[in-house]
């Protein structure tokens, strides 16, 4: 494996960064099987009647049969990727890796779920269940309360029958592999 030759940025050479710009597209044609990998190891929240990984399949195929297009299904089944490392964010961690690859509302979507999701639960926890009211207003509040109410909030049902990861292999890796465009649009 090519080094770099530096131990601080400011001293690489053109030759340094080329290595470096290397590396990183070797890192960002491996996307999508580091991300069906992650996907396939979810395996915390054991409480659950269905672990994380039968939960995303569950949200995915959901997302799959109600019509939903490429980056809403996508998105369905990386939204809780960031579960086990980051319980209390983990939204946002999901919003960051979609961020680059797919349309604001959609980031936003999965940045928000948490909000959105908590009206299920958090009345019996003791905290407000109507924190995505804050949201009323926002152009993409209704899309976020369905996603959550049609394809996450009841994709726990070991009984539904979900499709297998290898079925969504293919819109990851359109999606993953496709030029990154302008996080702001």
């Amino acid at each position: 494996m090519e080094k770099m030759h530096f131990t601080r940025m400011d001293q690489g050479s053109d030759e340094d960064f080329q290595i470096l710009k290397r590396v990183h597209e070797k890192t960002l044609a491996e996307l999508p099987d580091r991300l069906m990998a992650m996907v396939n190891d979810l395996s915390v929240d054991q409480a659950y009647n269905l672990n994380r990984r039968g939960h995303s399949l569950q949200a995915a195929t959901r997302a799959l049969r109600d019509g939903a297009d490429e980056e809403l299904i996508v998105a369905a089944l990386v939204h809780d990727i960031g579960d086990e490392l980051a319980p209390y964010n983990h939204a946002q961690i999901g919003a960051g890796i979609l961020r680059p690859y797919v349309r604001a509302e959609v980031t936003w979507i999965v940045e928000q779920h948490g909000i959105f999701q908590s009206y299920y639960y958090a009345h019996h926890l003791g905290g407000d269940r109507n924190g995505r009211e804050r949201f009323r207003d926002h152009p993409w509040y209704g899309a976020c309360k369905y996603f959550c109410a049609d394809w996450d909030q009841c994709s726990f049902d070991p009984n539904y029958p979900w499709e297998p990861l290898a079925a969504f292999e293919p819109l990851v890796r359109k999606i993953f592999t496709r030029p990154p465009h302008d996080p702001a649009t």
